[in-house]
């Protein structure tokens, strides 16, 4: 390790895993100038991915010969478990150092999840402008456009020249540093349109405005969910949209970026959901992961405990034809995988927006005939399979028969069930799988085990 020290490879801007030994081997050596010359080409957020990939004790020395290094735009990138432990070991000055050059957007992002001491140590290390800017974001509900806005927003009188506009723009000297419209507002500061910045140069000075307006322009309301904001921007292929107060004047501007983060997000957190660990990552401590999943890990014990006491009523049809035991798990394995295919679909469709009360009976049917064909061939397949294997073509035709039902059930459970908890309002990423794996274990156990006491005994 000593000779990679001593004959570093070529620097390059990315993040891989020799720059994260060479930093290392930096911190074990207390080498600060090598330090910088590993972290200050890095992005933020690959500056955040490294402070997630050490351990505490390197990730607290670095920090400590890093002096300077952590601004505003790494903090926003942390994880929050870890943001929380580096925003403590910042005194004051650096604290402000790391904060003075985000959008108010980004200090609202960041102080979202921390505690309150946290929160009015950043709070301090604004000025009272920004301070008053940032509060009022965060007195607006949790997870609302309100809280997603920026609220240095690019504005213009609706009865302004091209010209004008573009004087203006050269004048200003706290122009946000990246926008990409110019909003148009009214003598009340409603908002009436907007301008690219492409139109804006490209047209000649003495162009009305309003004559240049995008068509794609629509007004976003200040308390309207985050993840409604981030459907309108992917549905409406949007760049920014202008936030509106209950009096429709201009309050702030959302960009596509942050609604992009939050559309991620979402995703995100409906995958992790659906495999029943929450909003778990990989920096969460041990307790805290056990904490999260251990929930859900009790749900699924207790639909286990439910499916064999279904395979208890059939004792005698088990205990006479061990084929039985060997064969069941196969049905009901197969009936989880279809029922999962298919609660994937639903739920992703459920937080797009593309499943509706309009084509849910469609979807349904879809899925019950795509189980039905799935069942079919595969049911051909295990009745062979259950008849060169065991001898028996009772054996084959029960196989055959319990296959295509449980596959018709998953299909159905799949869909049914995501559209009908969020019909009563309970997340249907977070509570659906239980109730599917639930379903298909059942009916795949009983239907096999029901078929063949009757066909056998």
């Amino acid at each position: 390790m000593t000779d990679l020290y001593d004959n570093p490879p070529e620097l390059s801007d990315v993040l891989d895993a020799q720059r994260v030994l060479d930093v290392r081997l930096a911190v074990e050596h207390q080498d600060v100038a090598r330090l910088h010359m590993l972290l200050d080409p890095l992005h933020p957020a690959d500056i955040a991915d490294l402070l997630e990939q050490i351990s505490d004790g390197l990730r607290t020395r670095l920090l400590h010969f890093w002096k300077g290094g952590i601004d505003g735009g790494v903090l926003s990138e942390l994880d929050e478990s870890i943001r929380e432990d580096i925003i403590d070991g910042l005194n004051s000055a650096e604290l402000a150092h790391a904060v003075r050059d985000l959008d108010s957007d980004d200090v609202v992002d960041l102080l979202e999840d921390l505690n309150e001491p946290q929160q009015e140590a950043i709070l301090d290390a604004l000025d009272d402008a920004e301070r008053i800017v940032v509060e009022q974001s965060l007195a607006f509900p949790e997870n609302s456009a309100g809280r997603l806005m920026q609220r240095e927003v690019v504005m213009a009188p609706e009865h302004w020249s091209v010209g004008q506009a573009i004087d203006y723009l050269r004048r200003h000297q706290n122009l946000p540093e990246q926008f990409y419209h110019m909003i148009l507002i009214d003598p009340r500061m409603r908002p009436t349109g907007y301008v690219t910045l492409g139109k804006l140069l490209g047209a000649k000075r003495a162009v009305p405005l309003h004559d240049i307006v995008e068509d794609s322009f629509r007004t976003i309301p200040v308390d309207q969910p985050e993840k409604d904001v981030a459907y309108a921007f992917n549905q409406y292929h949007l760049i920014s949209a202008p936030v509106v107060d209950v009096d429709d004047r201009l309050v702030g501007v959302i960009t596509i970026d942050d609604a992009m983060i939050v559309l991620d997000e979402e995703y995100e957190e409906d995958m992790m959901r659906l495999a029943g660990v929450g909003e778990g990552s990989l920096s969460d401590r041990v307790i805290e992961t056990t904490r999260g999943r251990f929930p859900w890990l009790a749900v699924n014990l207790c639909t286990a405990i439910v499916a064999s006491m279904v395979i208890s009523m059939f004792e005698a049809a088990i205990a006479q034809f061990v084929a039985l035991a060997v064969l069941m798990p196969i049905v009901a394995s197969m009936g989880g995988n279809a029922g999962t295919q298919s609660l994937t679909v639903a739920v992703r469709a459920i937080a797009t927006k593309d499943l509706t009360t309009s084509n849910v009976w469609r979807v349904i049917r879809r899925e019950v005939l795509v189980g039905l064909l799935n069942g079919i061939i595969f049911a051909v397949v295990l009745g062979l399979v259950g008849y060169f294997w065991f001898g028996s073509s009772i054996i084959g035709w029960v196989l055959a028969l319990a296959m295509v039902l449980n596959m018709v059930v998953a299909g159905l459970a799949g869909t049914v069930v995501p559209v009908l908890l969020e019909k009563t309002g309970i997340d249907p990423a977070l509570a659906s799988g239980a109730f599917v794996t639930t379903v298909t274990d059942v009916v795949g156990f009983f239907a096999f085990l029901g078929l063949a006491a009757w066909m056998l005994l």
